[in-house]
C-alpha cells in the first residue's frame, strides 16, 4: 500500500497566499514562496498551488509566482488555476509544475483531459472539483471559485474524467472549505467508491483526527491549508499523529 501524502494548500491570489471561508472573504496568509519553504522544510510530500482568481478574471495562472514557488521546492508541486487549455498546462509545466489541476476548463470542456492526457500523461493531469452538498445527500459540481452551479453528479463527473484521462482526483467541499468542521467523509466515501485513481481530500481539516478520518473514508492523500498557516498544527505533529492512529506516513 502507498504511504499517505500530507499535502499543503497555497491558494494565491496575486502574489499572495490568502485563505477564506467557503470560497469567500479571503484574507492574506502570506508570501506564497516563504510558506512553500517553510513546508519543504517540515516535511511536506508535495504542494498544490491554486490561482483562485485565474478563471473568473479569465487569465492565465500566475507563472512568475509558480516559477518563484518552484526555485524553492524538490518535492512535487500540482498547480491550478485558469488552465483551459493544452498549451496553458504546458506553460505551467514549463514554470516548474509537475502536475496541473484543471475544473471548470474540464467541466466546460471535457475532451481538454483526453487532451491533456494524451501530451503529458495521466499522471500530470489532476481532476479539481469542487463539490456543493445538495438535498438527499446528493453532490453537485461547481465551477468558477464555487460561483456557478452545473447540475452535474460528483460520482458520475469524476468516473467520467478518469475514464477520459484524469490520474488523480483532489475533491473539496464548499460546504467545509475553511470552517474546519472536517472533512466531509461521505463525499470522499463516495468519489473514493467511484474510481481507481487517487483521491486526495480537501476542504475543513481542523485536527489529525480529520485527517484520519479522511483517510478511512478512502483518500490517499490530505490536503491541509488553515491549520497549517495559522500554525495550530504542524506537519510533523500531523505526521505524528496520523503514524499513531496506523496510518502508514511517509518520514
Amino acid at each position: 500500500m502507498l504511504k499517505v501524502r500530507l499535502i499543503p494548500c497555497l491558494d494565491v491570489d496575486g502574489d499572495r497566499v490568502v485563505k477564506g471561508v467557503k470560497f469567500q472573504d479571503l484574507r492574506d496568509s502570506g508570501d506564497p514562496v516563504e510558506r512553500a519553504r517553510t513546508y519543504l522544510e517540515a516535511g511536506a510530500d508535495e504542494l498544490v498551488l491554486l490561482d483562485v482568481s485565474a478563471t473568473l478574471e479569465a487569465r492565465e495562472n500566475a507563472l512568475a509566482t509558480v516559477a518563484r514557488v518552484r526555485s524553492v521546492l524538490s518535492i512535487p508541486l500540482t498547480v491550478g488555476g485558469g488552465v483551459r487549455s493544452v498549451r496553458d498546462a504546458s506553460r505551467l509545466l514549463e514554470a516548474g509544475a509537475d502536475k496541473v489541476a484543471v475544473n471548470t476548463a474540464a467541466v466546460e470542456n471535457p475532451d481538454l483531459l483526453n487532451q491533456l492526457a494524451a501530451r503529458f500523461g495521466s499522471q500530470c493531469v489532476v481532476l479539481s472539483v469542487d463539490a456543493a452538498r445538495r438535498d438527499a445527500g446528493r453532490f453537485e459540481v461547481c465551477t468558477r471559485s464555487g460561483s456557478r452551479e452545473t447540475d452535474r453528479e460528483v460520482a458520475d463527473w469524476c468516473r467520467e474524467a478518469v475514464a477520459r484521462g484524469a490520474g488523480e482526483i483532489l475533491v473539496t467541499s464548499i460546504d467545509r472549505d475553511g470552517t474546519r468542521s472536517g472533512y466531509d467523509l461521505e463525499l470522499l466515501r463516495l468519489v473514493s467508491d467511484a474510481v481507481q485513481v487517487p483521491v486526495i481530500a480537501s476542504g475543513g481539516a481542523s485536527s489529525s483526527r480529520d485527517l484520519v478520518d479522511g483517510v478511512r473514508s478512502g483518500a490517499s492523500a490530505v490536503l491541509a491549508a488553515s491549520i497549517l498557516h495559522d500554525g495550530d498544527a504542524t506537519i510533523a505533529s500531523l505526521k505524528g499523529d496520523l503514524a499513531s492512529a496506523g496510518v502508514e506516513v511517509r518520514r
